[in-house]
């Protein structure tokens, strides 16, 4: 069932501490993608995997505890739902959704739990924990890992013009149109600061090993 049939008023849908994640996962994985073949960026590299780690993890929690749009129990639906949006946007009368659409949420259980193999095999192989093929393991959910990021921004383009709405710029500002009575109170600014604060220490710390 649709969450929203007339669309009224601008209305906070995505609270800090998941707009935080987002952009900071996006930042970690690219990141850490792009260095991956370099032995000179090997440590940025490491770097970014374990902020990725530590960024799922809050994720998961957040899931659970977080505001009404960021609980997974909101959002994550069975193939049925999955099925009958996809062939809404067929139709060209999709389904229209305040938080994350079914074919979204696939995509982000599926970037998670990606996220998280990604980082164990990576620790595993970094700190020679386990057998050889764990490298190879991790390379492979590492591509995996990318196809899925381009179906997902695939998918959001597709939303974003069927919906006649940017949803690149609700994930920045929080913001989207809706019924007054269906937005978020309260932010979680405070867990955002938290968040960011927390990256920027373990970097520098990070850097501060590695330059002594």
């Amino acid at each position: 069932m649709n969450e929203l049939n007339t669309r009224t008023q601008k209305i906070r849908i995505w609270d800090a501490p998941v707009r935080v994640f987002h952009w900071l996962l996006v930042l970690s994985f690219a990141g850490a993608y792009l260095t991956a073949e370099s032995e000179v960026w090997r440590l940025v590299h490491v770097t970014l995997g374990y902020t990725l780690g530590g960024l799922l993890t809050f994720r998961l929690v957040w899931g659970v505890v977080g505001t009404r749009y960021a609980r997974f129990a909101h959002f994550v639906r069975g193939p049925s739902a999955v099925l009958r949006y996809l062939k809404s946007l067929r139709s060209g009368q999709p389904e229209y959704y305040l938080g994350h659409n079914p074919a979204g949420a696939v995509a982000i259980v599926l970037l998670m739990a990606m996220g998280l193999g990604i980082v164990a095999t990576g620790y595993a192989t970094y700190n020679d924990l386990g057998p050889g093929w764990l490298a190879q393991l991790h390379d492979l959910l590492g591509n995996a890992m990318l196809l899925v990021v381009i179906g997902h921004l695939v998918g959001v383009v597709v939303a974003s013009l069927q919906h006649k709405e940017n949803l690149v710029r609700s994930m920045v500002t929080g913001f989207k149109t809706g019924p007054a009575d269906q937005g978020i109170q309260r932010s979680w600014t405070a867990v955002a600061v938290a968040i960011v604060v927390a990256v920027l220490i373990f970097w520098y710390l990070q850097y501060a090993h590695i330059a002594g």
